[in-house]
């Protein structure tokens, strides 16, 4: 059975758009995943699914929808996925404070050429762009820096979500312990 991550945009960041984990957890359930289970407050949903589907993200999108009355963009990444994205690491010798590198997941993969993308002037951070993922490195911090889902959703053209590395490192060792 594949194991998922999914990757909700918006949950619970900012007082906005606040969403019970436990009626989170009730949805997926209701669908017919199994070992559901959330990581923190900020829309990471953990699961298996039982038998191969298609359209999963937009199966889940609407469920959430119906239940809680807004359009919530899920990102999903397979274990696997998500080992590699661990794995690719084009900041490791530049940072070790986990909190100023993060990964904006990209709901597919932008039509613009990989590798570093420009940034706005007077930005200090770098983005490298590997597929659905584009690594981010923040040394002044995240929230002073004008790299975040607006600008790089406006940029690509596709939807995202952003994690600190400490997080993603978490979920790809919570997926893994799975298989």
């Amino acid at each position: 059975m594949p194991s998922y991550v999914a990757l909700l945009r918006g949950i619970n960041v900012g007082g906005r758009s606040s969403v019970p984990m436990a009626d989170l957890r009730t949805v997926f359930e209701d669908l017919g995943f199994e070992d559901v289970s959330t990581y923190i407050q900020s829309g990471n949903v953990l699961f298996t699914c039982p038998e191969e589907r298609s359209g999963l993200a937009a199966e889940i999108e609407q469920a959430l929808a119906a239940r809680f009355g807004k359009q919530i963009a899920i990102l999903l990444r397979t274990a696997s996925e998500l080992a590699e994205v661990a794995a690719t690491r084009p900041f490791a010798n530049s940072q070790d404070d986990h909190t100023k590198l993060l990964v904006t997941f990209l709901a597919s993969t932008p039509e613009v050429p990989a590798g570093p993308l420009e940034t706005p002037a007077g930005e200090t951070g770098e983005l490298v762009l590997a597929g659905r993922e584009v690594y981010v490195h923040t040394p002044d911090g995240y929230g002073r820096s004008k790299l975040g889902n607006t600008y790089l959703e406006k940029e690509l053209g596709v939807a995202a979500t952003t994690r600190n590395w400490k997080s993603v490192l978490a979920l790809r060792d919570l997926l893994a312990g799975r298989a």
